[in-house]
């Protein structure tokens, strides 16, 4: 294995992973889209068209927003929260770790930090500032998106008159595909934390040690 892919494997996996099996839900979408239209005597679409449409964009855009509100959520509250026992917590009576003081900077240290002021306040929140910001602007795809869908339905159905995306943010319809997604996200979550604090995955940093007892936080 080629040296830089072996130090970048795990991105490499993961981002590969994304982008074949977006293709797939992008193909398999068109497919039942185009059996949707053609049972309310519509022309199917072509592929392409497919991935302009608020069917498309709305299936995407749901499950990104429940993802990023899961992850920077999650970064967020293990900052302040702890779980006794899981790996996933940092020890009961941590606050800050001694190497987020600042003073202890180097110059190897991130610029922020070597800087200080308002560059090191924003750089010390910013991975969940980064994974929130990606929620809030999934969560606009995920209502532009669903109001196209939602009025492309009506149009087909009952020929009903478009609604704004403002209107559709206040239809149950919306809410539903958030809190269906949001929902999973915090139990797939808080199993995780639950889970670790008995179970192990030898080698990945995800997992206590096997040896480490149970009742010991932190990995």
């Amino acid at each position: 294995m080629p040296r830089w892919l072996r130090k970048n494997a795990l991105a490499v996996a993961m981002f590969g992973a994304f982008f074949v099996f977006l293709a797939l839900q992008s193909v398999f979408g068109w497919q039942s889209h185009n059996k949707e239209l053609t049972e309310f005597g519509a022309a199917p679409s072509s592929w392409p068209a497919y991935l302009a449409t608020g069917h498309f964009a709305e299936a995407v855009f749901e499950n990104w927003e429940s993802e990023f509100l899961q992850m920077g959520g999650y970064v967020l509250l293990t900052a302040y929260l702890v779980q006794r026992g899981s790996a996933e917590s940092k020890p009961e009576d941590e606050t800050d770790r001694p190497e987020d003081d600042e003073r202890r900077a180097t110059a190897a240290s991130p610029w922020p930090v070597r800087h200080g002021g308002l560059p090191l306040m924003i750089y010390r929140n910013s991975l969940s500032i980064a994974l929130l910001l990606i929620f809030a602007g999934s969560f606009v795809g995920h209502l532009f998106g669903g109001t196209a869908q939602y009025n492309a339905e009506q149009a087909l159905q009952s020929g009903a008159p478009p609604i704004s995306s403002l209107q559709f943010l206040g239809t149950s319809d919306f809410w539903f595909q958030s809190m269906q997604n949001w929902q999973s996200e915090f139990l797939a979550v808080g199993t995780l934390v639950v889970l670790s604090i008995f179970l192990r995955q030898h080698s990945s940093p995800e997992s206590k040690p096997v040896t480490r007892a149970h009742a010991e936080t932190g990995a």
